[in-house]
């Protein structure tokens, strides 16, 4: 759930149980943060010498992903999996590092807070205050062949942090006055039990129906519905909360997710609306949504016939704005969609950010 619960010293306990069962075990990544638990945690262990890359002037440590490969363990220790590489290395991400290692037939364990899953980006930011910028696809933790959390109540971690656990006892004041408030914890931790379970239970099902030969426990399996979900998105900052709500609510529904952006016919994009298309493409590729970018004079003949096109079952829209003079009217988005696809679900997904604060309180 956060910084501090033991997730790198639970981590190196495990390495040393495979090394001593005859397993090839290696660090390739370790981030102690300078807490002498973790560090001894990590003697006799094998360490991947990290190599020195330049960085704004000067020259920091990475890991050696290519050294990695070339050592070939079976199983390769890679902390901190959201990190952010520096530029000029063979990938912009450490996840995609991980990448690397696993197609050279390498086992990886890694670490992660729940607060980096790109889709929880916007209410994590609405839960703490804070938004976080390192993050990656949620693919990637459902692509994991097992998921393990490091529990730990939120009283526990802020005693860790004020006897020096956590960070440096002079930066503690400023950690529980931020971050690390008591209802901070407590929402991420329950984020990350929720996120975990949900992962536990895909997996059952997998395994429970997975290959077998009898028909009667296959026809028992569950069946997918055949959803195929479409969210209308704009070039606007909203449009990336929206396709991250979107691409939760397909996750739940098993569903694949398309995200459609209109364009007026000859209407050139400015500075800021390109920025926030390229933006939103590097967020659909991060998803595995598909963008569609289409032109049309009215965006919701549009959205019909691209929802014909591709088969949509649920189109999810932000919350239109308030129209003006005589736009008012007019009949709006929500039932232009509906009259002109009868038969889909049309959800308005509610910006969460301008609920009031007694409400975000109750």
């Amino acid at each position: 759930m956060a910084a501090g619960v033991g997730k790198t010293y639970r981590m190196l306990e495990e390495a040393h149980d495979e090394a001593e069962d005859g397993r090839d075990t290696v660090i390739g990544y370790l981030e102690p943060h300078d807490r002498p638990e973790t560090a001894a945690q990590a003697v006799g262990l094998e360490v991947v010498p990290r190599r020195q890359v330049p960085y704004r002037d000067s020259m920091v440590d990475e890991m050696d992903v290519p050294a990695i490969i070339s050592r070939a363990p079976d199983l390769c220790l890679i902390d901190e999996l959201a990190h952010t590489n520096p530029p000029g290395l063979e990938h912009e991400k450490r996840w995609q590092d991980i990448d690397d290692v696993l197609a050279a037939g390498i086992d990886v364990f890694s670490t992660v807070n729940v607060q980096h899953l790109e889709t929880l980006n916007d209410q994590v930011a609405e839960l703490t205050g804070v938004r976080v910028r390192e993050t990656f696809p949620d693919s990637v933790l459902s692509s994991a062949d097992e998921v393990v959390i490091i529990d730990l109540t939120p009283q526990a971690l802020i005693q860790r942090l004020r006897e020096g656990k956590v960070y440096p006892l002079e930066r503690v004041d400023t950690a529980l006055n931020n971050f690390f408030r008591i209802e901070n914890l407590a929402a991420l931790r329950e984020l990350a039990l929720r996120e975990v379970a949900e992962d536990v239970e895909a997996k059952r099902i997998v395994l429970e129906y997975a290959g077998t030969r009898d028909d009667r426990v296959a026809k028992a399996a569950p069946q997918a519905v055949g959803e195929r979900l479409l969210a209308l998105v704009s070039a606007r900052p909203s449009a990336q909360r929206l396709a991250r709500r979107a691409w939760r609510s397909a996750q739940r529904l098993g569903s694949e997710l398309d995200l459609l952006y209109v364009k007026k016919p000859g209407r050139k994009l400015d500075g800021t609306e390109q920025e926030q298309l390229d933006a939103l493409r590097k967020l659909a590729a991060a998803l595995g949504a598909h963008l569609i970018i289409e032109e049309g004079h009215d965006v919701a003949d549009t959205a019909a016939r691209v929802a014909a096109e591709r088969g949509t079952t649920y189109v999810l829209i932000g919350e239109p704005r308030s129209a003006r003079g005589l736009r008012r009217l007019g009949v709006s988005l929500p039932e232009r969609l509906l009259e002109r696809m009868p038969g889909v679900d049309i959800r308005i997904v509610a910006d969460r950010t301008k609920r009031g604060a007694q409400e975000v309180e109750s």
